[in-house]
């Protein structure tokens, strides 16, 4: 069993290295999405990540493009303030992937429109509040993930 956790252009290296280690952690693969906000030797990302980031299933990717033509056959979900479902109404499966944008402004608006029916939110009980932290909500979803494939 193995989750495919996308990052569409992050831009906060300890963000990246986070959910770095937390891919690792779960088993999942993890795929970055050029361009980055930083550069992936950046002393932030190693630190975040710690020493582990030698060991991640690492796939980079040069643009969204890029992405879309080398996996064009996969399953793929999408996670965004926007969505119209809960996280937990997810089809998770085997291979899935399980795509975020980046950290200021989430995934790009004609991605989110051409694929409302498979784009899921998480949550958020305060009028505050407009996110919560990309690394926390790769956390959920993975896990919510790993609890229905179990």
């Amino acid at each position: 069993m193995a989750l495919n956790i996308v990052l569409f252009e992050p831009e906060i290296p300890n963000n990246t290295g986070n959910i770095g280690r937390l891919s690792l952690a779960s088993g999942a693969n993890l795929h970055l999405v050029k361009p980055f906000g930083f550069q992936l030797d950046d002393s932030r990302v190693k630190r975040a990540g710690l020493d582990y980031w030698k060991h991640i299933s690492l796939t980079i990717y040069e643009s969204i493009e890029d992405f879309y033509s080398k996996n064009a056959d996969k399953k793929m979900v999408y996670f965004s303030s926007h969505g119209k479902q809960d996280y937990w109404s997810v089809d998770y499966q085997d291979d899935l992937f399980l795509i975020f944008g980046k950290e200021s402004k989430g995934l790009p608006k004609n991605i989110i429109e051409e694929n409302i029916d498979k784009t899921y939110k998480i949550p958020l009980f305060s009028e505050h509040v407009r996110s919560i932290n990309l690394a926390n909500a790769v956390s959920v979803v993975v896990y919510e993930g790993i609890r229905n494939l179990s």
